[in-house]
């Protein structure tokens, strides 16, 4: 997993590349200044993996950080050797068993994937685009601006 030039992000869709792509982006996300579409395809791709039965819910965890000190579960999912938590739907708190508080003790294996091969491996598998790239502008457009020598003008004139 590590010879980033055999990778191809459209043929290596294994759930271990996938599992391992997800935590890549979770882990960007956390720092990131705009992480909603990270969390957004960290979000899609456990739901794909879930459904097609490649991932399982293990159940529910108290929130380290609940919103407005509220106590606020996640739902625990696990993918290959990596384990994720996701916000829980309605049918989750009917099924699945409550675990309590989070283990601190247990870490996801450390792997080695650049952001940019993640971010494409999971927008191929979920089928979602990049919006903030949608919508810049070409690199020519931007350019519009080239440097204009300052004007010295005599004390008193007028710079216009």
């Amino acid at each position: 997993m590590d010879d980033h030039k055999r990778l191809d992000p459209k043929k290596q869709q294994t759930i271990e590349n996938l599992a391992c792509a997800i935590y890549i982006v979770n882990r960007h996300a956390k720092t990131a200044p705009n992480p909603k579409f990270l969390y957004t395809l960290k979000k899609k791709a456990l739901i794909k993996l879930v459904n097609e039965g490649k991932a399982k819910k293990e159940g529910l965890h108290f929130s380290n950080n609940p919103k407005y000190s509220k106590q606020q579960s996640d739902v625990l999912v696990s993918a290959g050797e990596y384990y994720f938590h996701m916000p829980p739907t309605k049918e989750d708190f009917d099924k699945l068993p409550h675990l309590g508080s989070l283990n601190q003790t247990y870490r996801n294996p450390r792997t080695h994937m650049s952001l940019s091969k993640a971010k494409l491996l999971l927008q191929n598998y979920v089928g979602m685009k990049d919006d903030r790239k949608a919508h810049s502008k070409p690199l020519q457009a931007r350019k519009t601006r080239t440097y204009e020598k300052p004007v010295f003008k005599k004390l008193g004139e007028s710079y216009r």
